[in-house]
């Protein structure tokens, strides 16, 4: 596992944009970067429920780089996608787009009728504008291209409902539970 030769007390937990520009920009960019947490993993065939050991655990938060791909199915359910692209702004100054985050919700079942869990995904990357145009020059000999513009990085992790953990730690603005609660958008009726 990459997280095991940290030093003790290590703790990971990165800001969106942290996120983003830390860790995949230099991924993007073929840059390298430390700590070399966060694996590459083809996450689509695992439950959530089976990240444990295979993606880079902080808490009940799981991290991971995975591919951009449109069918999210595993063996159990899906994710399905809820909202719209919610764009990350840079703290500097400039106020720039650094990244977009999309969030999913894993439903048990088969698409669209599958049973919604309390297990989460944000997904970050790349705004389109910042995707790497030159790979070719940076790849090793013998290394098969990779399409490091299609990646992104996966954090997955079950909502409780409880809040007697101590963790004071907010992982949802009001408006995204909003999004998430909403199962189909013709059901809601907004006042006159």
């Amino acid at each position: 596992m990459a997280g095991d030769n940290l030093p003790p007390g290590f703790r990971f937990c990165p800001s969106d944009e942290e996120l983003v520009v830390h860790f995949l920009r230099r991924k993007d960019g073929l840059l390298p970067f430390h700590p070399d947490v966060i694996p590459d993993l083809d996450v689509y065939p695992y439950n959530p429920w089976e990240l444990e050991g295979k993606a880079f655990s902080e808490g009940n938060k799981c991290y991971y780089y995975s591919r951009k791909i449109q069918n999210r199915v595993t063996e159990s359910g899906y994710w399905k996608a809820m909202g719209m692209d919610e764009p990350i702004m840079s703290s500097s100054s400039s106020k720039k787009i650094v990244g977009m985050k999309k969030y999913y919700v894993f439903h048990i079942g088969e698409p669209p009728a599958g049973a919604w869990t309390s297990w989460i995904m944000h997904e970050y990357r790349l705004p389109d504008s910042l995707g790497s145009t030159s790979k070719s020059t940076s790849r090793k000999r013998g290394q098969p291209k990779v399409d490091y513009n299609k990646c992104v990085i996966c954090k997955v992790y079950e909502q409780s409902n409880d809040d007697d953990d101590g963790d004071n730690d907010t992982e949802l603005s009001c408006l995204d539970e909003v999004f998430l609660s909403m199962d189909d958008l013709d059901e809601i009726s907004l006042p006159n």
